[in-house]
């Protein structure tokens, strides 16, 4: 069995994945690549073919019928031997040094039969052109470099646990019941959120893995491409919403962090709704608010109140010119989209 699984959803990745994958590769035996062909059209899977031929201990290669990404992870999970799992995207990659610390935490844990079932570690966003990389560290939200539990857990009003930033126990990804639907973007915040009641023991890792990479034209995070797809944004919004109406959360540092979490979502949804602009947009947002309150009254008391929630919702074409603006320092200051 391995330590850990790396899943890489690949779709026409031909000209970057290679990057990823030998990135995953300098886990060396102790891990297992998983490299998920999404019915490319290119030179995908002959590429991905050849590493597996090369590294036949550790890179599987499952090719399959184009299901988008969400379909790709589930296909990775399904067929999964390690311990831990990791999904890596095609365009991005691994540090070298930061995943062997990894490897060697993860090591100790299971030797020591810490039963851990979420690692955090830091990550960078990796924007093409900056001078200046900015990072995502965890360092104020929770002790570094020891088991802990969600009582020691306390995120800041800017950070967010993101799929860059975790590695869970695989059993706690199948305990969960996840199956991230086909052909939605942003299915990766599904993937954070929804394991998160089953989580016990969680490890702050302090060291960078995570190169997250921000530059093309044809990104799923690229603004335009997200306005062009909110509604995708929205479904990925409102089976969120359903996840924590339905978890059964037991530790009310866990609910705070859920709670966050989507209170993130729903500035994103609001936010591009108001930068497209038009009626239809802004009757939509109006349409998901009303959702959530009929939904869960509790969660929408809460995110409502919250900065974000009364910075997307102020009223009127000026209100809404002020949260275009604090929408654009914050992209900004940590250089995503």
């Amino acid at each position: 069995m391995k330590l850990l699984t790396i899943t890489i959803p690949c779709y026409n990745s031909q000209d970057y994945m290679e990057n990823s994958i030998k990135s995953a590769l300098t886990g060396k035996d102790r891990v297992e690549v998983i490299i998920v062909d999404d019915g490319s059209s290119d030179n995908t899977l002959e590429i991905a073919k050849k590493y597996q031929e090369k590294f036949p201990n550790i890179v599987k290669v499952i090719h399959q019928e184009n299901g988008g990404h969400g379909e790709a992870v589930n296909t990775g999970i399904k067929n999964a031997t390690g311990l831990y799992f990791k999904v890596l995207d095609s365009d991005d990659r691994l540090g070298r040094k930061a995943l062997q610390k990894v490897l060697d935490t993860l090591e100790t844990m299971v030797a020591s039969d810490a039963e851990l079932d979420l690692l955090i570690s830091d990550f960078v966003y990796d924007k093409q052109g900056a001078k200046h990389k900015a990072v995502m560290n965890y360092k104020h939200c929770m002790p570094k470099n020891k088991l802990i539990t969600w009582d020691d857990v306390h995120f800041g009003a800017s950070k967010y646990l993101l799929m860059h930033s975790v590695i869970y126990r695989t059993k706690v990804l199948q305990k969960c019941g996840m199956m991230l639907p086909k052909h939605t973007f942003y299915v990766d915040n599904i993937y954070v959120f929804q394991p998160l009641p089953y989580v016990k023991n969680i490890y702050y890792l302090d060291v960078c893995l995570y190169k997250y990479f921000i530059g093309r034209d044809d990104q799923s995070v690229n603004e335009k491409i997200m306005i062009k797809r909110l509604d995708q944004q929205y479904r990925v919004t409102k089976i969120m919403m359903d996840v924590y109406t339905n978890s059964d959360i037991k530790k009310d540092n866990c609910r705070d962090a859920m709670v966050h979490y989507f209170d993130m979502m729903m500035c994103i949804s609001s936010i591009l709704s108001i930068r497209e602009g038009s009626e239809e947009r802004l009757k939509d947002k109006e349409e998901l608010w009303r959702c959530l309150e009929q939904k869960n009254p509790d969660l929408y008391r809460r995110v409502r109140k919250s900065v974000l929630g009364r910075t997307m919702n102020l009223p009127g074409k000026a209100g809404r010119k002020m949260s275009v603006m604090g929408y654009k320092i914050t992209q900004k200051f940590f250089g995503f989209n």
